[in-house]
């Protein structure tokens, strides 16, 4: 399940209901006290994650009501749900989706309270149908009742919930269901078993806050540790065992000796006793630290790398969880990333959680206070916190029609012109093609050390626009001073979308310059012994063909690719983005180069970005 968007309503300084789109990747920027922290706190809370909880303090202290709402919405959903041996069902069948096909949860709780409780409802397009309504909510005495009245049906199991209530809603048309959006209790009856069972399937939770200690005593580096030791111990139990026996045996030697002693002395009382090892070794109980460099503990390292460690054992404890729990995905909240870092880890972190985001099955979400880092999200993912009358708004990097937001993001984070400022901007579509670009420039450099290294050449800036950037937009609209020229290279599949906003760069007067893949996409200039060499599978294709679909295609059986709709098909595919422009890319050589794209389009076009150098 992917999380699309949280709606938090009367927590904290969130009075007014407020709805915040989520993509794979989130950034939140504001200024200090404004409510970013309450947002990823929210979620916690929602979650469950251990390091939030709720408090009849919580509620809003510019309201007289003490319910506070935290709801979530999520896509990419369980395709059928198993209530119990004999009932399977679906999201769909049971009405739980809201108007967009969506899950749609609420927890609602209760801060009237010491102890603060909460319900779970589900707001859902639902039958309101007099008859066909509320029956996620009837004992089975009443649904069969309801069964008996409404349906004249007896091919069905009446011992199952479930198929009485998709036969009862079958029977009458969607229209005179009367379909509309309400909330639906998930704690009582059918719709609780409901309820656990997507929680199963909730994406696991991970808040790591920016004033979180980083000392390697702490429960972070502690806990997976202690998981290392005991699965050391586990692998090494054979010689355990024998140990154990031989001093078991050398214990037991010196107390039969002892008893012969005893018995010279008093031999009833010898007789008496017999030894008995009353204590089981503890083999995990093994103090522990780590240590770096000249053997230096890292508690006595620098805060900056302490963070940094302590964040990565919080990651490797994530994963371990969401391995156990057999649960699909993951989400990383990180408050202030770039605390206590040098400006090259600062980069080199985002470029990381950027890579994750892209990765299937996680999503990453942030606060920052950086300009060089904002500068690195790609425009749909920010999101600008701002108080208006009073009232928290956030403003959507994705629905913004203006460069307003991105003038308030620049203010905000206090935003300079560069002095080092780069020569060209180079734009491409997303973060896929930054790690394309990266690698093939750097092969066709060693060949051609004319042309650029875009993976470290600083006098291009090489930005993801995906639609826009922050970058682009600090340069080019609030930073009018700098005029600096643009190449712009995106993939052909998309040519309606594009071809006009070529044509706009084309007719600046400053040297921009734009155009679209030969090639269907970048993807198609890859060779197929690439693709073979990383991903084990051998596949042929022209340059209008959809190469991650084709490798997606690959790793399904064809019956059940035959069975998958468009969407679905389309998801597999851009799954297969990340190791083919990660991985695949790395194993092209300058010949595959030369085979792959016999008309040199790459190579021409990097003389192109080497001419404004």
């Amino acid at each position: 399940m992917r999380l699309t968007a949280v709606i938090i309503e009367n927590f904290r300084a969130y009075h007014s209901s407020v709805r915040i789109p989520i993509t794979n990747l989130t950034a939140f920027i504001g200024r200090n006290d404004i409510g970013k922290s309450t947002i990823l706190e929210a979620l916690d809370i929602f979650f469950e994650g251990g390091t939030v909880k709720m408090e009849s303090s919580d509620s809003c202290v510019h309201s007289a009501s003490k319910e506070v709402k935290i709801g979530c919405v999520f896509d990419d959903l369980p395709e059928d749900l198993i209530l119990d041996a004999t009932a399977e069902t679906t999201l769909g069948d049971e009405f739980l989706l809201n108007e967009d096909g969506d899950l749609e949860i609420y927890k609602v709780f209760d801060c009237t309270k010491k102890s603060v409780s909460y319900q779970v409802f589900a707001k859902a397009n639902h039958p309101t149908a007099p008859g066909y309504d509320g029956l996620l909510l009837l004992k089975l005495i009443d649904l069969k009742k309801r069964f008996r009245d409404l349906v004249d049906q007896t091919d069905i199991d009446k011992r199952v919930n479930a198929q009485l209530r998709k036969a009862i809603w079958s029977s009458c048309s969607r229209e005179d269901l009367r379909l509309q959006p309400i909330l639906i209790q998930l704690d009582k009856e059918d719709a609780k078993q409901i309820w656990e069972q997507i929680n199963t399937h909730l994406p696991i939770y991970a808040l790591f806050q920016s004033d979180r200690a980083s000392k390697d005593g702490d429960s972070e580096v502690q806990d997976p540790m202690k998981i290392a030791m005991k699965q050391a111990v586990a692998k090494v139990q054979s010689q355990i065992d024998e140990i154990r026996r031989l001093v078991e045996l050398e214990v037991t030697d010196v107390a039969k000796r002892t008893l012969e002693k005893l018995a010279e002395m008093n031999p009833d009382l010898a007789t008496s006793l017999t030894p008995h090892l009353t204590t089981e070794p503890k083999w995990e109980a093994f103090g522990l630290t780590l240590k770096g460099d000249d053997d230096i503990p890292i508690n006595k390292r620098g805060s900056g790398i302490r963070r940094l460690i302590m964040l990565n054992f919080f990651r490797a404890e994530v994963e371990r969880k969401a391995q156990a729990n057999s649960k699909q995905s993951v989400i990383y909240a990180i408050e202030e990333p770039e605390t206590s870092q040098h400006p090259n880890n600062q980069q080199m972190l985002i470029k990381a959680l950027l890579d994750l985001s892209a990765k299937p099955n996680y999503q990453i979400i942030i606060t920052t206070h950086v300009p060089a880092l904002a500068g690195m999200i790609p425009i749909e993912s920010l999101r600008y916190i701002e108080r208006v009358d009073n009232q928290l708004k956030i403003q959507n990097g994705t629905t913004s029609s203006n460069s307003d937001m991105f003038k308030k993001v620049a203010n905000t984070l206090g935003i300079q012109p560069s002095p080092h400022h780069p020569k060209v901007i180079f734009c491409v579509e997303g973060i896929h093609d930054v790690h394309f670009w990266n690698a093939i420039s750097k092969q066709i450099n060693q060949q051609h050390p004319e042309l650029p290294d875009l993976s470290t050449d600083t006098r291009v800036a090489m930005v993801a626009v995906g639609g826009g950037n922050l970058k682009y937009w600090i340069d080019y609209d609030y930073l009018k001073n700098f005029d600096i020229p643009e190449v712009h290279i995106y993939d052909r599949d998309v040519s309606s979308l594009y071809q006009p906003h070529c044509a706009t760069v084309n007719s600046r007067s400053n040297g921009s310059w734009a155009t679209l893949t030969t090639k269907r996409t970048i993807e198609n200039y890859l060779h197929p012994d690439a693709i073979y060499e990383v991903l084990n599978i051998r596949i042929t294709f022209r340059d209008s063909d959809d190469v991650p679909l084709l490798v997606a295609q690959n790793f399904e059986q064809p019956a059940i690719w035959a069975t998958l709709d468009s969407k679905a098909k389309k998801k597999r595919a851009n799954m297969q983005k990340h190791p083919l422009n990660k991985a695949v890319v790395q194993k092209m050589s300058y010949a595959r180069l030369q085979v792959a794209d016999p008309d040199n389009d790459i190579i021409n076009w990097l003389i192109k970005i080497a001419s404004y150098l």
